[in-house]
């Protein structure tokens, strides 16, 4: 049986994750930060496989060390990583102060780097595994008054490509799903009307649902994706072509 990482998991998108894998019988490790109510209500969904919840914060590297140390532990072996785990601030760059900036490349840089980093020490073991990167659409295109989740974003796209080059002759896959406009909490930040209006300029005229990029998620993980590496696939409805 296979075991997956999920970062950001009792989030909207990262419980979706979750669900997902745990439907195809995956054992999962569901990483969370605070939320460990939203977290543990995953386990209800554990009936073909088991689902451990970790505390951690994953701009800590000992934190991270420990989510594979107790996963292998567990499981015996990571196989899937999903990087989910993101913050975001809003704001004219000139008012975004350096701790808030910081904040930002801790979690959405660093900590993608360095889950990234360990878990190619497991995967390269067993010459096989699937990493998936999560950016957004603005790490594509940039989005005015959110410049410094737009640069994450689009760090994370920059590892993805270079990781996909340098681990993909150890049978090591790095893909990434770009979000469009996905119904989650952190797009609260927006107003009915805003909202309204990004859906109008999307071809398929909706806002994502996390099951849609959960569904993109696995099927990078899985063997139907086995000749798929590198990739950025935009799941935004059309807004992005």
């Amino acid at each position: 049986m296979k075991t997956v990482i999920v970062t950001g998991a009792s989030g909207a998108i990262g419980s979706a994750c979750c669900r997902r894998f745990l439907k195809e019988g995956y054992n999962v490790t569901a990483c969370y930060l605070s939320n460990e109510t939203g977290a543990k209500e995953l386990a209800s969904y554990a009936t073909r496989s088991e689902i451990m919840c970790v505390k951690a914060d994953i701009s800590d590297s000992h934190d991270i060390k420990k989510i594979f140390d107790i996963t292998i532990e567990k499981f015996g072996s990571v196989d899937i990583v999903v990087n989910n785990a993101a913050i975001s601030v809003q704001g004219l760059i000139q008012d975004i102060t350096p701790e808030e900036l910081s904040g930002v490349i801790n979690i959405n840089i660093r900590g993608t780097f360095l889950m990234c980093s360990n878990a190619i020490g497991h995967m390269v073991k067993s010459q096989s595994g699937s990493i998936v990167n999560i950016s957004s659409m603005w790490g594509e295109t940039g989005a005015s008054c959110e410049v410094a989740y737009s640069m994450s974003k689009a760090a994370v796209i920059g590892l993805t490509k270079a990781l996909a080059k340098e681990v993909g002759p150890s049978g090591i896959r790095v893909n990434c799903v770009s979000p469009g406009l996905i119904d989650t909490k952190m797009n609260s930040c927006y107003t009915k009307e805003e909202l309204d209006a990004i859906c109008e300029e999307t071809p398929l005229m909706r806002m994502g649902t996390p099951e849609d990029i959960a569904n993109a998620v696995y099927y990078l993980s899985s063997g139907e994706s086995s000749f798929i590496t590198g990739q950025i696939i935009g799941v935004n409805g059309g807004y992005v072509i």
